[in-house]
């Protein structure tokens, strides 16, 4: 073999072994079995409009479901509580600092009332653990190759990111949710960033 084609196959041999490797597939395995009874925690990011301005909340939150019973703390990036809200099948409640409690049959309303924005619990129900009800009436099971959904009521769902496995039999559970609605803009329009911390 003369010099210059052995020096070529050396360049390419070279620059095949200096290659990254490829990425690694993405899990197509689905996220863990649904739970009536959860406890998680996180923060979250909500945009959205008020008073025909743009506006930001960013903050905490606890969550604790049980059977149908769901209470959620809000409170603020330094801790201070926000707000508390109980849903049961048949009221919501919400309560903020030492104002009397309110009540209605109707969560989202509730919020929107008093805190300027809808707290969608019923979809979160679902979308914290990795699940929602598609626009077709399916039933949607996330995972890491298989991300995206629009909901039944108009949600459009981006599960970013997975929270790491502990062991290799660990199903992927949600990390980070992008949750948006309506048009950038319009009065509608809310964008919900939720990123859960890990599961003990």
């Amino acid at each position: 073999m003369s010099f210059p084609v052995f020096a070529l196959c050396a360049v390419l041999l070279g620059g095949c072994a200096s290659a990254p490797p490829p990425a690694a597939p993405l899990s197509t395995a689905p996220v863990a079995a649904y739970r009536d009874e959860i406890a998680l925690a996180g923060r979250l990011s909500v945009n959205y409009e008020k008073e025909g301005q743009p506006a930001v909340l960013t903050g905490k939150f606890d969550w604790v479901q049980q059977g149908g019973r769901v209470e959620v703390s809000l409170a603020s990036p330094f801790g201070q509580t926000i707000a508390k809200i109980t849903v049961t099948p048949q009221q919501a409640t919400l309560t903020q600092g030492s104002e009397p409690p309110r009540s209605a049959p109707d969560i989202d309303s509730l919020t929107a009332q008093t805190l300027g924005w809808s707290l969608p619990v019923s979809g979160l129900r679902d979308w914290l653990q990795g699940y929602a009800t598609a626009q077709d009436g399916a039933r949607f099971a996330a995972s890491p190759a298989r991300s995206t959904v629009t909901t039944r009521d108009g949600w459009r769902l981006h599960f970013v990111t997975w929270q790491d496995p502990t062991s290799a039999q660990d199903q992927p559970q949600p990390k980070r949710i992008d949750a948006e609605r309506g048009v950038p803009g319009s009065p509608d329009a809310l964008a919900i960033r939720i990123v859960l911390d890990p599961q003990a």
